[in-house]
């Protein structure tokens, strides 16, 4: 049985699609606790600037806007040859997933860390292990909610706006639907997550919630432009993999399945 759901190429190509996106889903929330200076990395100042009021804004970001970019991809491609039904599966089984790792994490910090252990990092500076290890684990607990409900509806934005797109183009247009639907949907998951996580949860000021979303739709923004390339160089490899006739008829078939269809 297994042998054939392997050999089987538009199965072992959702699984791959999916090994990839729920990954890098999983490793942006993992690795978000981190802020870091857009400018400073590529050796720059800091772009210091005034938004709404706000002074002092400059282009600080959570480091798991990194690997974003290859989910929204991998929900486009996922989007053309499955449809709107695999992209809802893959995001709430991803959703769920990341879930359960936030619960690993939550009961792996509680337990008694060993002395020797705790100490052991003292002389590279790191004078408590256990502090360091709940930090940076335990610190993405506190925007767990309002990250998951953002991936949630933005995935299923971007999933409804791509196929609406597709409808209207055709199979023309490929960078339409898949940088219009990611503009959209980044867009929401911008929002929802700002205003959940700085608005509700930390009493931020609603014009400097409003000021940091902008910022950070300002980076995806030219992110979503820039990864456009690399939709066409993924559609082409696929196309080789399945051939262009089986391709043709996934396509088809994914965008007539209604969503809730079998």
């Amino acid at each position: 049985m297994i042998h054939n759901i392997i050999k089987d190429k538009p199965t072992r190509l959702f699984i791959i699609l999916g090994g990839f996106f729920i990954a890098n889903a999983i490793l942006a929330e993992v690795i978000g606790v981190k802020i870091f200076s857009l400018e400073e990395t590529f050796g720059f100042p800091d772009a210091t600037f005034s938004l709404l009021g706000e002074e002092g804004l400059s282009f600080d970001l959570t480091v798991g806007v990194l690997p974003w970019p290859i989910v929204f991809i991998m929900t486009d491609i996922v989007n053309e040859y499955y449809g709107v039904r695999g992209v809802r599966f893959l995001s709430v089984l991803t959703a769920g997933l990341i879930a359960f790792a936030f619960v690993v994490f939550y009961f792996s910090i509680r337990t008694a860390p060993a002395e020797w252990w705790r100490l052991s990092q003292d002389k590279n500076g790191v004078p408590d292990m256990q502090a360091a290890y709940t930090q940076i684990l335990g610190q993405g607990m506190n925007i767990i909610v309002a990250s998951l409900t953002a991936f949630l509806i933005g995935q299923l934005t971007d999933a409804t706006v791509f196929r609406q797109i597709k409808k209207l183009t055709g199979e023309k247009r490929i960078w339409m639907r898949a940088t219009v639907s990611t503009l959209f949907s980044q867009f929401v998951d911008t929002v929802v997550v700002s205003y959940i996580y700085l608005y509700f949860a930390l009493g931020f000021s609603f014009p400097r919630v409003t000021a940091i979303a902008i910022v950070g739709y300002t980076y995806k923004f030219a992110i979503a432009i820039l990864c456009t390339p690399f939709i066409y160089l993924i559609h082409g490899m696929i196309e080789k993999y399945l051939g262009h006739k089986q391709a043709a008829d996934m396509k088809k078939a994914a965008l007539e399945l209604q969503p809730g269809t079998s």
